[in-house]
């Protein structure tokens, strides 16, 4: 197949900055496609029309001109966080190539010395800026995509009330280009006012006394989430997240999600991980909203309602948690039968009843029983005991691929 669309990375520095093939294809091109930004960066001299993107963003008018030759522009490297990357998900690898510039990733990791491989990359573009929080941790060095000039000042505040105002920020304006400026600060400090909206952020996280650690491990403390009582203690979150065994880019179902601490902890144990929490208690839905945001995962998606009747036409899942409800009529019908063939699911039961039920279950599709009694160490006058949280029944089972 012979390439019909050609996607060129141009950075600050224009024509200046393109290679030979580049500068031969966009010489060659009856139509160029870009933001009016990287269209002002080409020469007049060019035989092509320049067209801007529509407002509202779309990609029709490349694929509506599908097999016709044409350029499209785009910033830097264009398969990373870029244009080049959004159309190879609609278009055959063979229909398109692609001439890269450097990104504003790799020049700002050039310009600071870093190692790209040891640095997190995060993009801020058209995404909430609590995906951050995820990723804030002791010594980690961060390259931020900007959504707009305002980011730096929110990733500062952002980072302050997390205890880590000392952090060291510098953003990185206009990287590559005659305009190009580097601002420094601590996190706390930060006073910026008037940033170019074209701008890398760099963050070297440094934790103050009293900063907020999240480690990676499933297990989260308990007082992290905002709860109402029904909240999966943090041991058996621990050992339930074990067994729920998430893998990447596989969805879970948190069923009964309570305040969604499954779901949060299976988006965090990778980028790619997915979760529907379903909740029909008004006051714990605001209560996942909270705890997504302030753990770092705001794409957990949250369905508003009661199962079985909120499951129906949700995606297939990979794995499923029933911890609230198990003993609702269709309830596990439903999940048994939405499970994808060698996916997992994993219902906790408290009550006698339900414990009878999930015994029931077992009988009929198999799987492993297990028993989790906890207890802690509590004062007793002067002295010390155990005391025993309610013991809790497992049912573990893999559907037959």
């Amino acid at each position: 197949m012979t390439p019909w669309l050609t996607v060129v990375g141009i950075g600050e520095d224009g024509w200046a900055g393109l290679g030979e093939a580049a500068r031969q294809a966009l010489g060659e091109a009856t139509r160029i496609i870009g933001g009016d930004r990287q269209l002002a960066l080409l020469p007049d001299h060019l035989q092509g029309l320049g067209e801007s993107w529509p407002k509202p963003f779309s990609l029709e008018p490349v694929l509506s001109g599908r097999g016709s030759p044409l350029c499209v522009l785009a910033s830097g490297d264009p398969m990373f966080y870029g244009i080049g990357a959004t159309l190879a998900r609609q278009l055959d690898a063979q229909e398109m190539r692609v001439f890269s510039a450097p990104s504003s990733v790799s020049l700002g990791a050039a310009r600071l010395g870093w190692a790209l491989q040891e640095t997190e990359v995060l993009s801020l573009v058209a995404r909430p800026l609590a995906a951050l929080s995820a990723k804030i941790s002791p010594g980690v060095r961060l390259l931020i995509l900007s959504n707009d000039g305002t980011s730096p000042t929110q990733v500062a505040q952002l980072l302050t009330s997390r205890g880590f105002g000392a952090s060291r920020l510098t953003a990185l304006e206009h990287l590559g280009g005659a305009r190009e400026r580097r601002l420094d600060s601590l996190a706390a400090d930060w006073s910026f006012d008037v940033i170019a909206d074209l701008n890398l952020l760099a963050v070297e996280c440094v934790a103050d006394s009293n900063a907020q650690r999240l480690p990676l491990t499933p297990g989260l403390a308990d007082q992290l989430y905002r709860h109402d009582g029904q909240l999966t203690k943090r041991d058996v979150r621990a050992l339930t997240l074990a067994r729920l065994a998430p893998m990447p880019g596989e969805l879970l179902w948190d069923v009964g999600a309570g305040c969604g601490s499954i779901g949060i902890e299976w988006m965090r144990a990778h980028a790619s991980c997915r979760a529907i929490a379903v909740e029909a208690d008004a006051g714990r839905q605001a209560h996942i909203e909270h705890n997504r945001d302030a753990l770092g995962v705001p794409a957990l998606r949250l369905v508003a309602g009661r199962a079985p009747e909120a499951l129906a036409g949700l995606p297939e899942p990979d794995a499923i948690f029933i911890g609230g409800g198990v003993t609702v009529p269709g309830v596990m019908e439903q999940c048994w039968a939405s499970l994808k063939p060698g996916g997992r699911l994993l219902a906790n039961a408290v009550t006698l009843q339900s414990e009878a039920l999930l015994m029931s279950w077992r009988e009929r599709i198999g799987g492993e029983l297990t028993r989790i009694s906890v207890a802690h160490a509590q004062p007793l006058g002067g002295f010390d005991t155990w005391r025993g949280a309610l013991p809790i029944t497992l049912l573990q089972v893999e559907k037959p691929r």
